[in-house]
């Protein structure tokens, strides 16, 4: 009898801390005001996301992601390079092209590759990674309009490559 009140006690604070965390007694952040550097820096529009993945056999990748659902999208085996696209996730395929694999993001594209129309400048997206304190290691020119391309790595060592088509 004594374990079945201490089970409905354990219930009925769980549910009370619940509703004390959902109240307005803990303070909750205030619409009005200003949007935090971090915030800013989340709402980056980097556009299409890929991940380009250094391969070895190029034919024998394709054969192997065409089996999880993904078709050829852009690229052709005679240039060594495929973009495999599956609903909205891309995977580009670089055989003999760079070593170990790279985020990638579009800004001014979607997954179809097609132009969208608001997004932010790979200038002024890396003016915002170098106020946050990041290294880059290539940099976009700042006095150029349209393409351009920059690259960072994490601290894993992941490169991420941001790459501006138009």
């Amino acid at each position: 009898m004594k374990k079945k009140y201490l089970i409905i006690a354990g219930i009925v604070a769980s549910f009370a801390t619940g509703y004390f965390l959902n109240t307005d007694f803990v303070q909750k952040p205030n619409a009005n005001t200003e949007t935090t550097k971090t915030e800013k820096q989340n709402n980056m529009k980097l556009g299409a996301f890929s991940i380009s993945l250094s391969v070895k056999d190029l034919k024998r990748s394709k054969v192997f992601y065409e089996k999880l659902g993904f078709n050829a999208f852009a690229g052709s085996m005679e240039q060594n390079y495929l973009i495999m696209k599956n609903d909205n996730a891309l995977i580009g395929l670089f055989q003999g092209m760079f070593e170990g694999n790279i985020l990638t993001f579009n800004p001014g594209w979607d997954e179809n590759a097609s132009n969208i129309e608001n997004f932010d400048d790979i200038r002024e997206i890396q003016k915002q990674l170098k106020t946050s304190g990041l290294k880059l290691t290539s940099e976009a020119d700042e006095k150029t309009k349209g393409t351009a391309s920059l690259m960072l790595t994490d601290p894993d060592g992941n490169v991420i490559l941001l790459d501006q088509h138009r």
